[in-house]
């Protein structure tokens, strides 16, 4: 069956809001995104599911904060999109969640748009079933308030091999102010 994929890292300016939110909605981030194309809606499908476990597992797995994945409701789907799914991070400190990543069923909306057809099996010109998925600095900000809180931060090993603590010891005169 024929396929197209393509996957790129970028970056993307918005500029329709205001009061960013460092790594978790600000106005520039870097992003990962690919778009494929299949003959089937049911490989278009697979792969969906496909891409949402990768996901899942960069989070669960590297940086170590649980997950659960999902498919939006028909309000929260990506415009003109057959379904969206996506994995949402808890936040403890908060009691939110926030949206990780998503991967998306495009089906055959934009096929038909922009006229992408292939040649199938019995030589008839038939339209591709598309797919999108995508995460983003996002998930640095995700890990940043599950390990996070007001005393410091653990970072996972696997995003941080080497631990680091810092105890501060204070001087003799500690309590007295201390003249130059």
């Amino acid at each position: 069956m024929p396929q197209k994929k393509l996957n790129q890292w970028c970056n993307v300016v918005r500029w329709e809001f205001s009061n960013p939110t460092p790594f978790i909605r600000s106005r520039e981030f870097l992003w990962q995104e690919g778009h494929t194309s299949f003959a089937t809606k049911a490989e278009a499908d697979t792969e969906v599911l496909e891409i949402l476990e990768l996901y899942r597992r960069i989070y669960e797995e590297f940086l170590a904060t649980p997950v659960i994945k999902g498919k939006k409701s028909e309000l929260e789907k990506f415009a003109g999109g057959h379904y969206t799914t996506s994995v949402e991070a808890f936040i403890p400190n908060t009691g939110r969640g926030v949206q990780g990543a998503t991967s998306h069923c495009l089906g055959q909306n934009f096929a038909k748009m922009f006229e992408m057809n292939f040649e199938n099996e019995k030589g008839e010109k038939a339209m591709v079933w598309q797919n999108s998925w995508a995460y983003s600095t996002r998930t640095i900000g995700v890990m940043v308030m599950v390990h996070g809180d007001d005393k410091g931060l653990v970072l996972p090993p696997k995003v941080a091999s080497v631990q680091v603590i810092v105890i501060p010891v204070p001087y003799k005169d500690a309590d007295t102010p201390r003249h130059l």
